[in-house]
């Protein structure tokens, strides 16, 4: 497996995780859950996100067809969870109740979809059939290591930034989240069509 190790793959692979995953563009996110008095441990959802891109790395297909789901219906789901919170940041409102016990956020929707959504489970699978699996693991590791750094230093830039400030960032991080679960919505269903 290690004379497979490719650096310029593994940088590749970690590129373009760094860019699908995109936590340092969820940090209005993760303020917004915090601001509501909501609990997240780093250390938690990184292993946990971890495990799951893993599990989905290695078995996400055969976990896909076991429930007669295409990967296009699993994307839309997940872009529908991420147009929602979009909406409730834009809108200053709430729709998810959180009723669970309070660290509930370090789960939903921190590790999913945030972390380990349906864009990072398609773009491993997507990744798997051009770059050997040592370089694409290596990449995923880099990128889980940025996340808890940016996990853990969510109050350091919350200090920074401000009330006034942090609430500017979300709107217009909202902004940018609709669109993104637009896009991920209309594409997969136009894939969806096209499959038909």
């Amino acid at each position: 497996m290690l004379s497979s190790f490719s650096f310029q793959q593994a940088i590749s692979a970690f590129l373009i995780l760094f860019g699908i995953i995109d936590i340092t563009g969820s940090i209005p996110i993760i303020l917004n859950l915090k601001a509501r008095g909501k609990t997240i441990h780093p250390m938690r959802a990184t292993l946990i996100s971890f495990a799951l891109l893993l599990v989905f790395f290695y078995a996400g297909e055969l976990m896909l067809q076991l429930f007669d789901i295409d990967i296009e219906s699993f994307a839309i789901a997940g872009g529908l969870v991420l147009f929602i919170m979009a909406i409730e940041m834009l809108l200053d409102i709430e729709i998810f109740k959180y009723k669970g016990p309070s660290d509930e956020a370090t789960i939903i929707p921190l590790v999913f979809p945030l972390v380990a959504g349906p864009a990072a489970f398609t773009t491993l699978l997507t990744l798997r059939s051009t770059f050997d699996s040592v370089n694409i693991l290596t990449g995923l590791s880099l990128n889980m290591i940025y996340v808890f750094f940016v996990l853990s230093a969510t109050n350091v830039i919350q200090r920074i930034l401000g009330k006034s400030g942090i609430y500017i960032v979300r709107k217009f991080f909202a902004i940018i989240l609709l669109a993104i679960s637009v896009e991920v919505i209309i594409s997969n269903i136009y894939g969806l069509t096209n499959n038909c």
